[in-house]
């Protein structure tokens, strides 16, 4: 199994940055992508930002504000979050495609979440 650990999230003031880390550990074979999605209240999980080898996807609203980029060796993707609005206000999921030993193919796994506040 593929495990993600997340960290970084916190409360901060509209206009603020957090950066947020996500470890993947585990019976690893390989990683296709890595990405994050979130859940505001009462909303459906949206898609963030993913990256998928070189290249990198954002939601149209991140776009300009939020930084995905990842460290292969440490299996571990990192989201730089800047220009913060309350409407950023969500649970922050990590997100993985990745081949473990012991399953077939390619399986998606997320991480428990990090909440992200941010204050008007």
């Amino acid at each position: 199994q593929v495990r993600l650990v997340e960290s970084g999230g916190g409360l901060v003031q509209a206009g603020g940055s957090l950066r947020l880390s996500c470890a993947a550990s585990g019976s690893i074979v390989s990683i296709n992508a890595m990405g994050w999605y979130r859940q505001a209240p009462g909303k459906q999980r949206e898609l963030v930002a993913v990256i998928t080898g070189g290249a990198t996807n954002y939601a149209d609203s991140m776009k300009g504000r939020f930084t995905i980029s990842r460290d292969n060796a440490k299996n571990t993707v990192y989201l730089q979050m800047n220009d913060l609005k309350p409407e950023d206000t969500a649970v922050y999921y990590c997100y993985t495609r990745a081949r473990a030993w012991g399953r077939l193919g390619e399986n998606d796994y997320w991480g428990q979440g990090t909440q992200v506040t941010v204050s008007s």
